[in-house]
Formats: structure tokens, sequence, C-alpha cells
């Protein structure tokens, strides 16, 4: 799978981590920044990973912040995404199952190392349902054409 990942600067660490992560699980990693600990906007990086996803040059995106909550409010402004924090393995795997969720955003202050581990291997190992589900996320992706 192509995953395209972000952070800013609070979120730079863990970023590392989920890239070792993924790299070790054999997908391929597009690494969209930031690149160190030095103060950056989050909107910015959100908007690199959002459009790589509304492009489909990337399968699924990765945002990582002091919470996760602002980057997916910056990400879901894009046509195409689905963007959500989770905070743990349960509503990592419902986002995929039942949401078809595209951006994985992480709180990079809430959670442990192991947590992060845990979530990223689940969402990345969890397939879409389908079904009913599916008619609900048509639902949504019909609603970007809203004004």
């Amino acid at each position: 799978m192509r995953i395209a990942i972000a952070s800013d600067h609070r979120g730079f660490q863990v970023k590392e981590q989920v890239l070792e992560l993924l790299r070790a699980k054999g997908h391929e990693v597009e690494d969209a920044g930031t690149s160190s600990a030095e103060s950056v906007d989050y909107p910015d990086f959100a908007a690199i990973v959002a459009r790589k996803i509304g492009d489909e040059s990337c399968d699924r995106g990765i945002l990582i912040c002091g919470t996760g909550i602002g980057m997916a409010i910056a990400a879901n402004k894009f046509k195409g995404v689905r963007a959500a924090p989770c905070n743990d393995e349960v509503t990592a795997e419902i986002s995929r199952r039942h949401n078809d969720l595209n951006v994985l955003c992480l709180s990079a202050d809430l959670l442990s190392p192991r947590m992060v581990e845990r979530m990223v291997d689940t969402w990345t190992n969890t397939e879409f349902e389908g079904g009913r589900h599916q008619r609900r996320v048509e639902k949504i992706t019909q609603l970007e054409q809203c004004d």
C-alpha cells in the first residue's frame, strides 16, 4: 500500500516512529514532512497529504499533530478525503471497517508509542466492509458537492 505521512512539529517524533513501522511492514511510504521539531503550521502538511489522497497518488494517509484534531479538520476540506482522529484500536478498526477512512489522524501528545504502533497496524490491516456502509460513504461523498 502507498501511504503518505506528515506531521507538524509536535508530531515529528511520532511520525519518525510510524515511518519506520510502515516501511518494516513493506508499505511504500511518502514522507511529506515536517523534517524537524521546529515550529510549523499543521494545515500546510495536512494539505500535502490530502492532495495525494484526492489525486489518488497515495492510497491512504496518516497525519500527526498534538491531538490529531487540527489535522483532521484541515484534511477534510479536500475532496475525496475522509479523515478522523482515532484514539485507540477500536476507533482505528471501525474507522476503516465502517467509514472507509483514508486518512488516520493521530495524537502525538495523548498516545503511547505502543498504542500508536497497535493503531497503525490495525488501521492498515483492516478492510472496508462495504454493504450498508458503502451507501453511507457514498452519501458523505455527495456532500462534497454541496455549497
